[in-house]
C-alpha cells in the first residue's frame, strides 16, 4: 500500500482499496478468533459475556485512536459498537447472560 495521491487512476486507487479492504477483513477475522478465546476463558474467571465498563473503555480508547489517525472519531465509535455487539452475542449464545459482576 501507498500514500492514496500517488494513485494515478482509479484503477490504481481501486486496487489500493481492494488491498486494504483484504487487510482489515484478515484483522477482524483475527478479532473473532480473540473473542472466542474469551468464550473459553471468561468462565473460569467468573466473567460475564457484557461487562459495561470494558465496553465503554474499548469504545474510548478507538475514538482516541482513531482522532489521532485522522479518522472521524463517532465513524470509528459507530463501527466498534456493531463489531462489540457482535462480539458480545457471539459469547452470549454460548455464555448466557449475566450481571456485570467483575470488570
Amino acid at each position: 500500500m501507498f500514500d492514496p495521491k500517488a494513485c494515478q487512476d482509479m484503477t490504481q486507487l481501486r486496487l489500493q482499496i481492494d488491498q486494504i479492504d483484504r487487510a482489515l477483513v484478515a484483522l477482524l477475522a483475527d478479532r473473532a478468533a480473540h473473542i472466542d478465546r474469551a468464550i473459553d476463558l471468561k468462565p473460569g474467571e467468573g466473567l460475564p459475556a457484557r461487562i459495561e465498563a470494558r465496553v465503554e473503555d474499548v469504545l474510548a480508547r478507538v475514538q482516541s485512536e482513531a482522532a489521532l489517525q485522522g479518522m472521524d472519531p463517532d465513524l470509528a465509535r459507530a463501527i466498534w459498537i456493531q463489531l462489540i455487539e457482535w462480539s458480545i452475542a457471539r459469547e452470549e449464545r454460548i455464555l448466557g447472560t449475566g450481571k456485570d459482576t467483575k470488570t
